[in-house]
């Protein structure tokens, strides 16, 4: 089968790549792009473990075909720092220690930042419900929402 030819733009570069037809978008990432903080948890979009934010959309990669990505704007979670500077939920989870074997983290990361893009000033409630597609073993989710919560504080500039 003939490999498809996708050019898009992720964190912020235009970048071109071949991929099977039936390639997801997180095989991709991962293995022609060398972008591997996206983790395939689950491979059937229950675990967040692998999302990033096509479009300005929170998206399963593992649900969205490498080809599906031609002509779109796509965040992963190594777009998130700029440079050395963290991304302010990037410092919040350090400082919370809203993290422990860090397997979910990346998308739990990068559903917070797609939350706070559409909600600024989310309740616990709202952060709580926007979160419940990403599965964290370890830690609980308190340590999450405080870290999340506070970021959103220090973004709105409180």
């Amino acid at each position: 089968m003939a490999k498809i030819h996708v050019t898009a733009t992720i964190n912020g570069e235009e970048a071109e790549f071949l991929c099977e037809p039936q390639q997801t978008m997180l095989d991709v990432l991962r293995d022609e792009l060398s972008l591997t903080g996206s983790k395939e948890g689950c491979g059937s979009g229950d675990c967040g473990a692998c999302s990033i934010i096509v479009d300005g959309r929170l998206v399963c990669s593992c649900l969205m075909f490498g080809a599906e990505a031609a002509g779109t704007d796509i965040m992963t979670i190594e777009g998130m720092a700029q440079g050395e500077k963290l991304h302010p939920l990037q410092q919040k989870f350090l400082e919370h220690a809203a993290l422990q074997c860090g397997f979910c983290t990346p998308g739990v990361l990068v559903a917070s930042k797609a939350l706070l893009d559409r909600h600024p000033n989310p309740t616990e409630e709202q952060a709580r419900y926007w979160l419940a597609g990403n599965l964290c073993r370890c830690t609980g989710y308190d340590k999450i929402i405080e870290a999340l919560m506070d970021a959103a504080a220090e973004m709105r500039g409180e």
